[in-house]
């Protein structure tokens, strides 16, 4: 059984993602770049805002200056319209509660994010205080270790004994990189790009209690 749980936010506790990449798509292809919803996901799942601008540039984007510090304060406005959990989430999270094993946040996903998101969750939000940590804060984004590191740290668990749950294969990579057992949520199809970075696919919420031997 594991000793402890580092989850990622953004696609694994709060359905984030599909507003943003609607936002950047829509914002990528008024400055020259059009992308589908796929070849989005490729480019940019699991990283940064600062990231992504710097991606789309190399592929043509005429992104003014400023664009992230905009851009950010778009998606939040947008975000906060309304963020729902990843159904199934709060059953896991109790089952750990009943099972005594601590559990963190590690997002490459800004604090102010975080709190926009997770904050209209009060319940999960009041769980989760103290533990919610950013790898932009930290200086070191996913794919780096530190976050995952870090967080094993202020959990005062061995990276070793410590599981991730994510959503993108730059996350699982991260986990890889730390030590750690990495299980890749896939409910739409990328099982295989997790499962190349180490992950465990799987594809319900309701699956990782027993995955875990909870």
């Amino acid at each position: 059984m594991t000793a402890a749980v580092i989850f990622d936010c953004d696609g694994v506790l709060v359905d984030s993602e599909p507003t943003a990449f609607a936002l950047l798509g829509e914002d990528l292809a008024r400055h020259g770049l059009t992308l589908g919803h796929e070849e989005l996901e490729v480019h940019f799942l699991g990283g940064t805002i600062p990231g992504a601008a710097a991606k789309a540039r190399q592929l043509g984007a005429d992104l003014p200056a400023g664009w992230v510090e905009d851009f950010y304060e778009r998606l939040y406005a947008r975000l906060g319209e309304g963020t729902p959990l990843i159904p199934h989430v709060e059953e896991v999270v109790a089952a750990l509660d009943r099972a005594g094993i601590p559990y963190a946040v590690g997002s490459n996903g800004s604090d102010r994010k975080m709190q926009v998101t997770l904050g209209q969750h009060p319940s999960l939000m009041a769980r989760l205080h103290g533990r919610l940590f950013s790898g932009q804060s930290l200086g070191a984004p996913k794919p780096a270790p530190d976050l995952y590191l870090h967080a094993a740290r202020a959990l005062g668990v061995e990276p070793s004994r410590c599981t991730v749950v994510e959503d993108s294969p730059t996350g699982a990579r991260a986990a890889r990189a730390a030590g750690m057992t990495c299980f890749g949520y896939a409910p739409n199809g990328n099982a295989a790009a997790l499962a190349a970075e180490g992950a465990r696919p799987f594809t319900d919420m309701r699956e990782l209690p027993s995955l875990m031997g909870l």
